[in-house]
């Protein structure tokens, strides 16, 4: 929750954890991603579908950012043909309230009544 403090009054670590946070989601494709698979698991092809525009190199390059930081699983699948699915970690799951009040926002100040 936003507590109102003014530039002055936060503490650096505050606002390195800001900068931290926005380093992850402010890339462009991942809040989109994260929204995506906060409801189940999905395959690359689905994950594509719904991020209508993205470029399979960039879906793939933020996949492999989210699961180096821990907030996607990829499971591989022994399959002919070979299956993967991606999925949210805990930690991942925790940025999702982050991803509901981006969308209260929005729909509240920038998509059209």
């Amino acid at each position: 929750m936003y507590v109102g403090l003014h530039v002055s009054e936060a503490t650096d670590v505050r606002r390195d954890a800001v900068a931290a946070a926005s380093e992850i989601i402010g890339a462009k494709w991942t809040s989109l991603i994260i929204y995506d698979l906060g409801g189940s698991k999905r395959r690359f092809r689905e994950l594509e579908h719904l991020c209508e525009g993205i470029s399979s190199r960039t879906l793939a390059e933020r996949l492999r950012t989210l699961e180096r930081e821990g907030i996607v699983r990829r499971h591989s699948y022994p399959e002919s043909p070979p299956r993967v699915e991606y999925e949210l970690t805990d930690k991942g799951r925790d940025l999702l309230p982050v991803i509901e009040a981006m969308t209260a926002y929005g729909r509240s100040w920038l998509l059209p009544t």
